[in-house]
């Protein structure tokens, strides 16, 4: 340490008056540089001491913002893997954290301001098993009635779930950029930029990791091509979830991240863990036999004649059937319950004829009352529709057959008069099952109540579909939201009769392994060729579907858990209806026997019947990216022809040992085939060796 020269100042020889020689003040002079430098140091050594205990204090508080792989920080946080990688980022868009509200308790880290006032915020890391890795997230505002908004990075991987589209891409493709918006079941078919009809709250990305969106936030979905996010927000304004009566509009994003091994091992538990579960398996017929459908070959103006005449030249080509779809419209208006006689003169004649022909038949069926039906008055004098926001009056909805009111099925005696009424049907004539369709929450006025309040308004969707229970055999639906456990075959959007990914033949595999994802096994893939609507069809001769399209459809939905007829084989000509009859003995004798193994295991399960390449093939880049090809169960692997003109395509094989419909063995997968042929009158399938 620097010395202070003896005599310098602060000597106390100087103050008690005793002379100073000259070689004292000498030294005096020269000390003044020491003292200095003294003075210096001490103001360098509380410098470094002050530095340190800053640097100590930043290192326990970055110590206190991490929590196993999680790193919190004001902006948002990231989750590593174990080698230390990022695999997860989500950045807060509404607001910044104030760090020096942070805490850290056990395994729950949480702050009490942001930056614009008092939140409720916490992250809670779970280990439920040895492999998996939760964190809980909820960003809930205490103050201010605004929006919460995270903004989840795609972080290089690919993304799976959500909701039917229109434009279905395997994994999720991000175009454009939109601002959040409600995130309900809308008919797609309709309005073609919504969400679908079949929807969760849930996402899978091939980097293991998995997210859920708790069922209470009032949750908007956006996204942004030029920053690869998807936004999450919740928000009650200009929305239309409310919030529980009597307590102020302030939204709560909540949500939970989980981390695994691989991404099949990770879907595996959160669909175990969050997922509802089919309790028993539809009717085994619905799975080996086609349902034949009347709805793309007659539309409105189907007939008892047409009827009986479609269901003799099923027999007569030798076809077998599930059952006959009735579809729209045997009734006189929307919202009645019996036939039309003028359409349907001798409807007890004609079901006992169709009985003794071995048809079972079932009947479309909708939750529309137009106001021109005997039944509106009687439906607005119990109270039985979705009301005004009033409450006094029917709230009237327009949906594509007319006006009228949509039955509120949160009160009870609207769901019982209407399962009343599909009661008397299967009583009065033997109906077998019926098709709900429609169901959407896009069909509620934006301004409505029910009897029992609807604060996330999927929920009509769900209790729409619980309708479909008492009759789940052979029922059908088109809808789903937590509905997975509603033991019936869920039917993807109407298809137009086109080749690309808008409803067309190419979307056809995205949207199952899509719903497959969600949670919905039991799936009917819409009638083969589409639906031959006016100027939505790849035509051919007389206004049908392309020949060619319609028979690379009817290969695809040979491998489908059911098959579905509308347009008959014999609309076409000889061959078709070879190659017709060659593939639904096909789907009886291989395809069938397998999903009914499978379908068995769901109800344990709720893993998928008809599962995407990477299922097996997790450590393989390419199989993230395929939606042309898919497995049925992980040793039948199928790979149709999707494109017009060709008869052969390029064909990834997993890993493994690998034999071809032909015969042929494959033994060092992964590998391409490139230009595979494949015959008009053939599909390429695998199945994997043991």
């Amino acid at each position: 340490m620097y010395q202070i020269v003896p005599g310098g100042p602060g000597d106390p020889s100087a103050a008690s008056g005793v002379s100073s020689s000259p070689l004292r003040k000498k030294l005096g002079r020269e000390g003044r540089p020491l003292v200095a430098a003294g003075l210096l140091g001490c103001l360098l050594v509380l410098a470094a001491v002050v530095a340190w205990c800053y640097y100590s204090a930043s290192l326990r508080k970055a110590h206190l913002l991490k929590t196993e792989q999680l790193d919190l920080n004001k902006d948002g946080f990231i989750i590593r893997n174990q080698a230390g990688a990022v695999i997860f980022t989500m950045e807060f868009r509404s607001g910044t954290l104030d760090l020096d509200s942070c805490s850290k308790e056990g395994h729950i880290l949480s702050c009490s301001r942001s930056n614009t006032g008092k939140l409720n915020f916490f992250i809670q890391t779970v280990r439920p098993k040895d492999t998996v890795m939760c964190y809980r997230v909820r960003w809930e505002e205490l103050e201010h009635e605004r929006a919460v908004e995270h903004a989840m990075t795609y972080n290089g991987s690919h993304w799976y779930g959500g909701a039917e589209s229109a434009t279905q891409h395997w994994p999720i493709r991000i175009q454009g950029q939109e601002e959040p918006r409600p995130f309900v079941t809308s008919d797609v078919y309709t309005n073609r930029n919504a969400f679908g009809g079949i929807l969760e709250r849930y996402w899978l990305s091939s980097n293991a990791t998995a997210i859920k969106v708790n069922d209470s936030v009032p949750f908007h979905l956006g996204w942004s091509e030029q920053d690869m996010t998807l936004r999450f927000q919740a928000r009650y304004q200009n929305s239309p979830y409310k919030p529980t009566e009597g307590q102020r509009p302030l939204a709560e994003l909540s949500y939970r991240v989980c981390v695994g091994s691989d991404v099949t091992s990770i879907h595996k538990y959160m669909v175990r863990r969050y997922f509802n579960k089919p309790n028993k398996v539809p009717a085994v017929e619905v799975f080996t036999r086609p349902v034949w459908s009347t709805w793309a070959l007659h539309k409105t103006s189907v007939t008892q004649e047409k009827l009986l005449r479609y269901a003799s030249d099923i027999t007569a080509h030798g076809f077998t059937c599930s059952h006959l779809e009735l579809d729209d419209r045997y009734t006189a208006d929307y919202g009645e319950f019996d036939f039309d006689p003028q359409k349907f003169p001798n409807v007890t004649d004609m079901f006992d004829k169709l009985e003794d022909d071995g048809f079972h038949v079932t009947l479309w069926t909708h939750p529309f009352v137009n106001y021109d039906s005997i039944n509106f008055g009687f439906a607005v004098e119990k109270g039985l529709f979705v009301r005004e926001p009033g409450g006094e009056l029917p709230a009237l909805v327009r949906w594509r057959n007319g006006i009228g009111g949509i039955l509120d099925f949160t009160n009870p005696e609207a769901r019982e008069w209407y399962s009343s009424q599909l009661r008397a049907l299967k009583t009065q004539y033997g109906v077998a099952s019926f098709k709900f369709d429609a169901g959407e929450t896009s069909y509620l006025p934006r301004e409505f109540s029910t009897l029992v309040p609807l604060p996330d308004p999927s929920t009509f969707t769900r209790r729409y579909t619980e309708m479909a229970v008492p009759f789940n055999e052979r029922a059908e639906l088109r809808v789903g939201y937590q509905s997975q456990n509603i033991s019936c075959f869920f039917r993807i959007i109407d298809r137009d009769s086109v080749w690309g990914y808008e409803l067309g033949l190419k979307s056809i595999i995205p949207t199952v392994l899509t719903i497959s994802i969600l949670g919905y096994q039991f799936i009917l893939p819409d009638m083969i060729g589409g639906n031959a609507y006016p100027n939505r069809t790849a035509e051919g001769k007389e206004g049908l579907p392309d020949r060619e399209l319609y028979i690379r459809w009817l290969e695809l939905s040979a491998f489908m858990p059911a098959m579905q007829f509308s347009i008959p084989p014999w609309s076409y000509d000889d061959e078709v209806v070879e190659i017709a009859r060659k593939f639904t003995k096909l789907h009886e004798t291989l395809v069938a026997p397998r999903v009914l193994e499978l379908a068995g295991e769901v109800l344990n399960t709720g893993d998928p019947i008809i599962r995407p390449l990477w299922w097996i093939a997790n450590e393989d880049e390419a199989a993230y990216k395929i939606d042309s090809q898919f497995l049925i169960g992980d040793d039948l692997m199928v790979a149709p022809v999707l494109e017009p003109g060709k008869q052969e395509r390029d064909i990834y094989l997993p890993p493994g040992r690998w034999r071809s419909y032909k015969g042929e063995h494959f033994d060092k997968g992964p590998m391409y085939l490139t230009d595979y042929p494949v015959d008009l009158d053939e599909i390429a399938f695998f199945t994997w060796v043991h």
